[in-house]
């Protein structure tokens, strides 16, 4: 089993920047893939980014030229540095991680509003 556990959440005001970070314990021997996903009120689930192991990442068109993924192995920790915030990034984000198994985390809240 994996735990993930998102931190850095909250309300910004557009164009503004937020840091969040998702901390990975327990089996974390088995994770290839850690990234973040996005759901909005009314909304379906979507994926924001993605980063393997080795570094290299993927991100929703959305978000590309904005936000930015990064992993420290030795953390076991994954960041989502979001800039040039808008008001439809609003939504609950939510840590994944998978390899054998998907796991994610409790979600963080981002509100992006004036």
């Amino acid at each position: 089993q994996v735990q993930l556990v998102e931190s850095g959440g909250g309300l910004v005001q557009p164009g503004g920047s937020l840091r969040l970070s998702c901390a990975a314990s327990g089996s974390i021997f088995s994770i290839n893939f850690m990234g973040w996903y996005r759901q909005a009120p009314g909304k379906q689930r979507e994926l924001v980014a993605i980063i393997t192991s080795s570094g290299g990442a993927n991100y929703a068109d959305s978000v590309k030229g904005r936000f930015t993924i990064s992993r420290d192995n030795a953390k076991n920790t994954s960041y989502l540095q979001m800039n040039s915030l808008k008001p439809e990034d609003t939504a609950i984000y939510y840590c994944y991680a998978a390899g054998s198994s998907r796991y994610w985390g409790q979600g963080t809240q981002v509100t992006v509003s004036s």
